[in-house]
């Protein structure tokens, strides 16, 4: 199926918000259209390519539309992150995703739900927000998670390197040092995080899950949004290469801390019939991916359209 790309661009702040609209040719906008968020140090780019790689691009080619945003400084959006760039997670939870939850409805007025879907910390943020806001809680169709994990609790000498050493005290001297974490420059990720993004999101993985700007706590919402049965259906998907950031353990333990009851749980490894242990990116980005796993990730959404269960 021939598929078409558009970049969007939504008035936000002091600049515009990055979304990329990837459909076929034909498309049918009375379906729901499917949503995905990045997570740290990284964009829109991994969900799909110009040239039509990515998860964004096959799901399209398969009949779906689909929007990838880039978050705040990042991506196509302006401005760059810079020296004095603010805008921490809690303007992504709060302000970014409704606003583009918003528009995309606008544009699907016959269907008013979305399919939301997250890469790493995209995962917890958009978790945040459905937890938060009975809008969401309405409106979703679906959550679909990669390597989403809210707390890292495994213990290896890895992870106390790349996070312990690495994340928590030498990306802070670097955010200082720049005025924000040049991640790309570093070679620490795809793209940058203002030192509130930073700082929060810290917190967060090794600490409570609590809004620094308000104080609303989401992991006491996150057990009401369950006790009231309002979580959408569910789909954690982690990496058996994945042995630091989205460890299969906390992937595991994120979806006991929300209570999820309708949810599914995959582990993309070799003794699960997968071609590889799948690592934290290339769950997304490997060449084999679309011969794998996203042909069920397709099948997810065909069957949620169809009122099956998967």
């Amino acid at each position: 199926m021939v598929i078409e790309q558009h970049s969007l661009f939504i008035p936000y702040l002091d600049g515009k918000l990055h979304l990329r609209q990837i459909k076929p040719m034909d498309a049918d906008m009375s379906k729901p259209p499917i949503f995905m968020l990045h997570g740290a140090m990284s964009n829109g780019r991994v969900f799909y390519s110009d040239s039509g790689k990515g998860l964004a691009c096959f799901l399209a080619e398969s009949g779906f539309v689909v929007y990838v945003l880039d978050t705040y400084g990042r991506g196509l959006s302006t401005p760059k992150l810079h020296r004095g760039s603010k805008p921490g997670q809690g303007q992504i939870i709060r302000d970014q995703l409704p606003l583009i939850h918003h528009y995309i409805v606008s544009l699907h007025r016959n269907n008013p739900q979305i399919h939301w879907c997250g890469h790493s910390w995209g995962g917890v943020l958009m978790a945040s927000a459905i937890s938060r806001y009975p809008l969401f809680q309405e409106s979703i169709a679906s959550l679909v998670t990669f390597g989403t994990k809210r707390s890292i609790k495994i213990k290896s000498l890895k992870k106390w390197m790349m996070v312990d050493i690495g994340w928590n005290k030498l990306a802070p001297l670097i955010a200082w040092s720049h005025g924000y974490l040049a991640a790309d420059r570093w070679r620490m990720g795809m793209d940058n995080e203002s030192r509130s993004s930073l700082a929060q999101s810290i917190d967060w993985v090794r600490g409570e899950w609590i809004d620094h700007d308000d104080g609303f706590d989401y992991a006491k919402a996150a057990i009401n949004t369950a006790n009231q049965g309002k979580w959408p259906k569910a789909w954690f998907i982690a990496g058996l290469g994945d042995e630091v950031l989205g460890h299969p353990e906390d992937v595991l333990r994120m979806i006991q801390e929300c209570q999820f009851s309708d949810v599914r749980y995959t582990l993309l490894s070799k003794a699960e019939g997968y071609r590889h242990d799948y690592g934290h990116a290339d769950m997304l980005t490997h060449r084999d991916a679309a011969g794998d796993h996203f042909a069920q990730v397709k099948v997810w959404y065909e069957q949620i359209e169809g009122g099956t269960s998967s």
